[in-house]
């Protein structure tokens, strides 16, 4: 709604072999992580 709010945030990291994984999949990974934290629901109740 406009206002600036004071929130809790988590910092989200992640290391990866590029001999094994290409930097693009990573960030896939790393993506797909940080949406399963942000909706739990959706993991779990495959919304």
């Amino acid at each position: 709604n406009g206002q600036i709010v004071i929130r809790p945030i988590n910092y989200l990291a992640m290391s990866y072999d590029h001999r094994l994984i290409d930097g693009r999949e990573a960030v896939l990974g790393l993506v797909a992580m940080k949406e399963a934290l942000e909706e739990p629901a959706r993991l779990l109740f495959d919304i």
